[in-house]
């Protein structure tokens, strides 16, 4: 019987480098955490209020020229 280490220990835990931009983008221009969940072709980023989301939409096309993605960017309330 394998042990959790052993199934576990191979395993690379590191959040991807998209997701890493778009927290510190956000944590730098408002000083608030988001959710980011990666898909094939888009992008979408969770935010806890809609004043967030409201803010957040006008510098999606600075955001996306900063991950230098084709993936559609979208923001979710929630």
């Amino acid at each position: 019987m394998q042990s959790l280490q052993d199934i576990m220990g191979n395993r690379n835990f590191d959040e991807p480098v998209e997701v890493t931009v778009i927290k510190d983008f956000v944590r730098k221009q408002f000083q608030m955490d988001v959710g980011v969940y990666l898909q094939t072709h888009s992008i979408t980023i969770t935010t806890p209020s809609s004043g967030l989301a409201g803010s957040l939409r006008p510098l999606l096309h600075k955001l996306k020229k900063e991950l230098k993605t084709e993936k559609k960017l979208f923001i979710r309330i929630g």
